[in-house]
């Protein structure tokens, strides 16, 4: 029974990320980077897998040292950290795919300074064990990508004509240059939106995953089991 509330709680916090707290289509966060890159289905599909990357690893350190950082200096050794793991993926664009770092340009670099990070390794991985911090991590990830790629899609689509680079509109199709450019990406965001919120006024959502079931050895609901 324990074995079956603790998944289960587990799933809620991972589902959090994706749906009942996604950091731009609920949180709003993040918001900058998310509309720069996502003229490409391919960019905003690098977009956040790299953060992803980031935010799983950020956490994981933070939440396995939480207890050795004094409180005082917590804010600067948390970006450190997050620095660290930016440089990584950083490195790794620029030497296994050249074409996809110089797409994206400062944006990988300013993932340190990325609020949806910040706010997660401040208001969980740093008081939370690191079972609890790996489905918030892939679920705030993974949340951010399918949000950007969605949006990416669209914009591509629309505003080239093309998927993934490959044309699958017909070549008389007349791009809509609006698409491409700023004003269209934060259109396509509102209709993420709006579209976001038609769906969860339909749908019954659940409550917090962290309401009071928790497992041997969570700290979600203060320690108790």
């Amino acid at each position: 029974m324990k074995y079956a509330s603790c998944v289960k709680r587990l799933f809620g916090i991972f589902t959090n990320g994706l749906i009942r707290e996604n950091p731009l289509l609920i949180l709003m966060i993040g918001l900058c980077s998310s509309l720069a890159v996502t003229t490409a289905v391919v960019n905003g599909i690098g977009m956040g897998l790299s953060m992803t990357f980031v935010i799983l690893m950020s956490e994981l350190v933070i939440s396995a040292f939480r207890k050795l950082i004094p409180d005082s200096i917590r804010i600067p050794i948390f970006i450190i950290i997050i620095a660290a793991f930016t440089t990584v993926i950083d490195y790794v664009l620029k030497a296994w795919f050249p074409d996809l770092s110089k797409a994206m340009g400062v944006f990988i670099p300013l993932i340190v300074v990325n609020c949806i990070i910040m706010g997660r390794v401040e208001g969980f991985a740093s008081k939370q064990p690191p079972g609890d911090v790996i489905p918030d991590a892939l679920g705030m990830g993974l949340g951010y990508t399918w949000v950007l790629a969605g949006i990416a899609l669209v914009r591509e689509l629309l505003g080239s004509g093309t998927i993934l680079g490959f044309q699958v509109l017909p070549a008389s199709y007349q791009p809509i240059i609006f698409f491409v450019l700023p004003p269209g990406g934060f259109f396509v965001f509102a209709l993420f939106i709006s579209l976001n919120l038609f769906i969860k006024s339909r749908l019954k959502v659940p409550g917090e995953a962290s309401a009071c079931v928790s497992c041997p050895g969570s700290e979600a609901c203060g320690g108790r089991s």
